[in-house]
């Protein structure tokens, strides 16, 4: 009996310990699970939503003067021959066409719209934002099933004094309305190739690297 009890005694420091070093590498957060390097099936993302400084082709069958290229203003807006400061962003491409079919036909009959983004900016809720001791913070599209790694990449890894295992990450809980904060371990990802430190990403969320303290 007494060297079970020492046994158990010796399990839960074990599981303590274990417990307390997992938070500690991420600051206490609570961690995402791990993501593959490389997608087992490509997947569809959610539907793109137009944002502003997107590059956008207005297709109009058979009515080619009424067709243009526009880049959607910083209000949100755009303008094509017969329809001025038409609302874009927040719209899906399909949204949009809707709208400037019923816009069109006040002037042609059964217009057929079709519209077509070029250039992709998308709104703030559908980019990643990584800030922080990185070579180049940026705001990034979202992609369909993209990772970590890939945002990592994208800005060009971490900065020399960056402290990538104190990252962490903030995502909008739709379900709840409220954000939430996950730690990272970018310095295991990047460094050590460790694969359960590649976490799958959100449209909106936010990666905020810190600088080491010496």
């Amino acid at each position: 009996m007494r060297i079970a009890k020492v046994s158990r005694a010796l399990l839960m420091t074990l599981m303590a310990s274990t417990t307390l070093s997992a938070c500690s590498s991420s600051g206490g957060r609570p961690e995402l699970p791990p993501a593959t390097f490389v997608a087992t099936r490509e997947t569809p993302g959610e539907e793109y939503v137009i944002g502003p400084l997107d590059q956008l082709q207005i297709f109009v069958w058979r009515n080619p003067e009424l067709s243009a290229k526009v880049q959607v203003r910083p209000d949100g807006r755009i303008t094509t021959p017969l329809v001025a400061d038409m609302p874009a962003v927040g719209k899906t491409p399909a949204m949009l066409a809707a709208d400037m079919k019923l816009a069109l036909g006040e002037y042609i009959k059964d217009p057929i719209v079709s519209v077509i983004v070029d250039g992709f900016s998308g709104t703030y809720s559908q980019q990643i934002r990584i800030v922080g001791a990185t070579q180049k913070p940026a705001s990034l599209p979202y992609r369909a099933n993209m990772t970590l790694l890939d945002a990592m990449i994208a800005v060009g890894g971490l900065g020399e004094y960056a402290a990538g295992n104190k990252a962490r990450l903030i995502r909008y809980d739709r379900a709840t309305g409220k954000q939430r904060e996950y730690g990272l371990r970018v310095n295991k990802l990047l460094k050590d190739g460790d694969p359960s430190a590649n976490v799958r990403l959100e449209p909106g969320d936010v990666i905020i690297i810190p600088e080491s303290m010496f």
